[in-house]
Order: C-alpha cells, then sequence, then structure tokens
C-alpha cells in the first residue's frame, strides 16, 4: 500500500510531465488547446487516469480524442523515464467536462440573477416615507420622560 502523499506527488509528476509532452514533444495540430485538469492515480499504483479538457467544438474533442489514443504509448513513455517506477501505472485518457458544465452553470445564474432584478424592478412598489432616524425616536422618548413630574426608581445592578 503507498501512502496518500507518495500518490499525490506521482500525480503531479505525472501531470507535469504529460503536459510537457503535449506543448512541446508532439508535433501535431491536433494536440493544440488540450489541457490536462488532473490525474489519478490507483493505490496499488497499477493504472491511472489521466482527465483532459479541449477548447473548441465536439469535432476539435473528437479530433483531440484520437490524436491522444494513438500518442498514448508516446506519452507514457516519456512519463515512464521521469518517474523511475519498477512498474509504470498504465494511463488511460479521459474527456473531463467539469469546465462546460461549469460554464452552463454560471450562465445559468448570470440568466437567473437577470430575470429576477427585471421581475424585481416590475413589481416595485412606490417610494415609501424615509424612516426616521434613532435620534429623533430618542429625542421625542426622552422628552416624554421629561414631562413626567414623577421619580424615578433606578435600576438595580
Amino acid at each position: 500500500m503507498v501512502s496518500q502523499r507518495t500518490i499525490a506527488r506521482l500525480e503531479a509528476r505525472i501531470h507535469e510531465r504529460a503536459a510537457h509532452c503535449l506543448e512541446f514533444e508532439i508535433a501535431d495540430p491536433r494536440a493544440t488547446f488540450i489541457t490536462i485538469t488532473k490525474v489519478e492515480l490507483s493505490h496499488d499504483l497499477a493504472s491511472g487516469k489521466i482527465h483532459y479538457s479541449v477548447l473548441g467544438s465536439a469535432a476539435d474533442r473528437s479530433r483531440a480524442k484520437h490524436m491522444l489514443e494513438s500518442a498514448a504509448g508516446y506519452i507514457q513513455r516519456r512519463v515512464a523515464r521521469v518517474l523511475e517506477l519498477r512498474r509504470m501505472p498504465f494511463l488511460k485518457w479521459v474527456y473531463d467536462d467539469s469546465i462546460e458544465q461549469a460554464a452552463k452553470l454560471d450562465k445559468a445564474i448570470q440568466e437567473a440573477l437577470k430575470r429576477d432584478e427585471e421581475i424585481h424592478d416590475k413589481g416595485k412598489a412606490e417610494e415609501a416615507e424615509p424612516d426616521r432616524g434613532w435620534q429623533e425616536e430618542y429625542d421625542e422618548f426622552s422628552a416624554a420622560d421629561e414631562d413626567d413630574d414623577e421619580p424615578r426608581r433606578r435600576p438595580r445592578h
């Protein structure tokens, strides 16, 4: 069993090396706009998943997927040189749509806020008289107390 700290360290190294490989070593035009979002390794280090995201349309995603499938062995060998493990985990590429989901959610929230503001403006009541300040109310209350001729009892503390 490998510690969580070791797994996290290996995941970070795999993430760094795979990203470097995609950016500088693969001369495939389909490799543009690919972002590695996270790396997950199993507890026994036998396998792992590299989650990636692609900026663009569905066709760009499909091209990137095919490119990653064809370059998976090359990237795995390049990563293995850096890790220096006895057995290199088998790395599988998984598309990560969390960025798209976050963008959709953000758009839905912005639309809801805009609709809420429009509804609020339509149903807005007329302006009420401004509230009197606390000082005016206090002065009125004090003046009423001064009119009383009864002696006041002091509170016990």
